[in-house]
Order: C-alpha cells, then sequence, then structure tokens
C-alpha cells in the first residue's frame, strides 16, 4: 500500500510550504503548455469577489482533474485554491505590469481589504469546497516605498501587487483572520476539507 498523497494544482510555492507545514504529502498536477490557465481567471462583470474567488477555483479544479483523467496519473484527490484581494466590490487581481501594481498599492494604503481565498478538493466522485476571508488593515505607505516595492518587482503574480511574507508586512497594522489564508491557503479549512477525503 502506497502512502496516501494528494495532488495541488498550483505553481505557488507558499501553497507548497503551507501543505508541508501540516505534513501534507503532494505531488504537483500543473497545466501544460496546451492550458490556457489564465483565462479561467477571467473576472465576470458584476459579480462579487467572494463569487469569483470560489467560482475561479473550481474552474481550476475541473480543468486538473480533466488534466489528471487525460495524463492516466494514479488517482487521488486534487486540491486547488485561488486568492483575491478585494476592496469593496473592486476586484484585484495580479498586476499586470508596474503601474498597474503602482495603482493597486495606492488604493490599498491606508485603508482595509478583504483577502479571499477559496479551496476546492475534489475526485472523479467527490468534491468540497470552503472559502476564507481575512481582513488586512495598511497604514499610509509613502509613495516612495510603494515605488521601490514594485521596483524590487515583489508585486508581480501576487493578487493585489503584494505578498504578506515580504516586505509589505511592515505596512500592515492588522489583521483579522487567517494568515495562511492570507498567504495563499487557509490550513484549518484545507484541512477539514482533506478530513473528508
Amino acid at each position: 500500500m502506497h502512502e496516501s498523497f494528494i495532488y495541488l494544482a498550483s505553481q505557488s510555492p507558499r501553497r507548497r510550504q503551507l501543505l508541508e507545514q501540516i505534513g501534507v504529502k503532494h505531488e504537483l498536477l500543473l497545466p501544460g503548455a496546451d492550458e490556457d490557465a489564465e483565462a479561467l481567471e477571467a473576472v465576470i462583470a458584476g459579480e462579487s469577489p467572494e463569487v469569483y474567488c470560489a467560482r475561479v477555483t473550481e474552474a481550476k479544479l475541473d480543468a486538473a482533474l480533466a488534466r489528471l483523467a487525460r495524463r492516466g496519473l494514479p488517482s487521488a484527490p486534487v486540491l486547488c485554491s485561488d486568492t483575491t484581494v478585494a476592496v469593496d466590490q473592486q476586484i484585484l487581481g495580479k498586476p499586470a505590469d508596474a503601474d498597474d501594481a503602482l495603482r493597486m498599492l495606492r488604493l490599498l494604503s491606508g485603508r482595509r481589504h478583504r483577502v479571499i481565498t477559496a479551496v476546492a478538493v475534489g475526485t472523479a466522485t467527490q468534491r468540497k469546497a470552503a472559502l476564507n476571508i481575512s481582513e488586512v488593515e495598511f497604514d499610509v505607505v509613502a509613495d516612495a516605498d510603494l515605488r521601490r516595492y514594485v521596483e524590487g518587482g515583489q508585486p508581480f503574480g501576487k493578487a493585489g501587487s503584494y505578498a504578506i511574507q515580504s516586505e509589505a508586512a511592515a505596512w500592515i497594522r492588522q489583521i483579522s483572520g487567517s494568515y495562511s489564508g492570507i498567504m495563499g491557503l487557509p490550513l484549518y479549512e484545507t484541512a477539514q476539507l482533506l478530513k473528508a477525503f
């Protein structure tokens, strides 16, 4: 009997670290060159950030389960996750470029925002999902500091243009919710979902 494991359908090194932190054995199940993974993250007009995040995560799970079947890999549960930063009903995804990153960081400066992370785990016959919502409050950050952060390349590939485990941590006055959820994988909810499998 081989040891049980899950597939992680995410390129995020932070999600890997978080799964390792709670002792979950995992293999990566990443999109091939033939898949348009970014297209799954398209925003639908009028959609709330919470609905958007949950929908994208379910779409990622559908794509990952199809990938698993297509590649003929051993069967195991697949975990997908998506993190969205929201100011009111505005979704702040990954920045398109430096100007976009600076725009987002200026918007976050001196105010509270939500970090929404959806997690979905599934097999061909069963699936479960959870949504974690945390609140983060940024201090007012000097424009020169925001520019330096952007020039250092840190915002790229990050929802809302920042990572809590980066230099931006120095701007965070308060968080309410799940630190691991803000990093990209809420461990309490993830552990609860995995117990069901």
